[in-house]
């Protein structure tokens, strides 16, 4: 059998698909309700840090996150990705019994099964003849969600999917703070844990659907995605804590985007969209970002200050967000990338 090289095909190790006929009917959030600031995690690390001789408020320095939020005790990160698919069905203004497919992209889980889905599916009340099932992809899951569920409207199998999330970062935060408090906690051993204190707590959901059906919805045209698996060690998370090396996930992410960006270009001219929906992990992150493929950086929404970094719930949150100040006609550049690492960019137009 022969490979794409000696047919004769060009392969551009970028994968670009359109969609026909699926749009954006609603996207909401959910915010947890406590705010957890910065400065008390510098409070609870005060010791360790004047120890390693680390600057005053480092996270607000090097990340630009001056809080994230927790969920309310007895409060779970599904019930949240319950509370947003609800909100999401009610405002797209689609009935649960419409619905052909449920997709959870949540990375937080408390059992390796059944899945997350289950319960969502169940509390929203979705028919037996709902799909459903998780979908893990690191941080780029509900780019990936979208996607598919996209796929499948296209390919008429469905008409309505939900898209949910539900992120919960306070026991991997309280874990990572004790061990950071250990008197035997090298620098080395800060740097390596420092990505797990930028991270929040958050939900969010998305309704698709056909646009035929929907000529006011918001339609999805299709993207772009691309991998970079040899960076698969840069960042290993568990429930207990997240090992990151900061540097090489920059770099490696950077170099990723990049190169999707200007490979899709031919095709996409991406250079003046209205909005760029981007992934939030920070403030070195998100300016790479703005510098390297030379966006409007007016038009780059930013919302990891006050949430932090919610996982695959960061860009459905900060496209809610935006939502009431788009308007019909409004081109939408969403932009994602996950550990491992992945990309993918779809362009919606509102």
């Amino acid at each position: 059998m022969q490979d794409g090289n000696e047919q004769g095909l060009e392969l551009a190790g970028n994968a670009s698909f359109r969609h026909r006929n699926t749009a954006l009917l609603s996207v909401s959030s959910v915010e947890a309700p406590r705010i957890v600031s910065s400065t008390d995690f510098d409070r609870r690390l005060a010791s360790t840090l004047q120890r390693l001789k680390f600057p005053p408020r480092l996270l607000e320095r090097v990340a630009g996150i001056t809080q994230r939020r927790w969920w309310a005790a007895g409060t779970s990160f599904d019930d949240a990705a319950v509370e947003a698919g609800a909100k999401a069905l009610a405002e797209a203004g689609v009935e649960a019994s419409e619905v052909g497919l449920l997709i959870n992209t949540s990375v937080t889980r408390r059992n390796l099964e059944p899945s997350v889905a289950v319960k969502i599916h169940h509390e929203l009340g979705l028919p037996s003849s709902a799909m459903n099932f998780d979908l893990a992809n690191a941080c780029l899951g509900f780019v990936n969600g979208l996607i598919l569920a996209a796929n499948m409207i296209d390919s008429g199998q469905i008409r309505y999917a939900v898209i949910v999330n539900g992120e919960d970062s306070q026991g991997t935060q309280e874990a990572t703070l004790a061990r950071l408090q250990r008197p035997e906690t090298t620098r080395e051993d800060f740097n390596r844990e420092f990505a797990t204190l930028t991270l929040g707590s958050g939900a969010a959901a998305a309704v698709l659907g056909p646009s035929d059906e929907h000529p006011g919805a918001h339609r999805l045209v299709g993207g772009v995605m691309r991998a970079g698996t040899e960076h698969h060690e840069l960042c290993v998370g568990g429930i207990d804590g997240m090992a990151t090396d900061t540097k090489g996930l920059l770099d490696g992410g950077l170099q990723l985007v990049v190169e999707a960006w200007h490979e899709a270009q031919p095709e996409w001219d991406w250079a003046t969209m209205d909005r760029y929906v981007t992934h939030q992990v920070s403030n070195a992150y998100t300016q790479a970002i703005i510098q390297a493929i030379d966006l409007d950086p007016d038009k780059v929404p930013i919302t990891f200050p006050h949430w932090g970094n919610v996982g695959p719930a960061s860009l459905p949150m900060t496209l809610a967000a935006e939502a009431q100040s788009l308007t019909a006609g409004d081109r939408i550049l969403c932009m994602g990338v996950g550990s491992g690492l992945n990309t993918g960019m779809v362009e919606i137009v509102w």
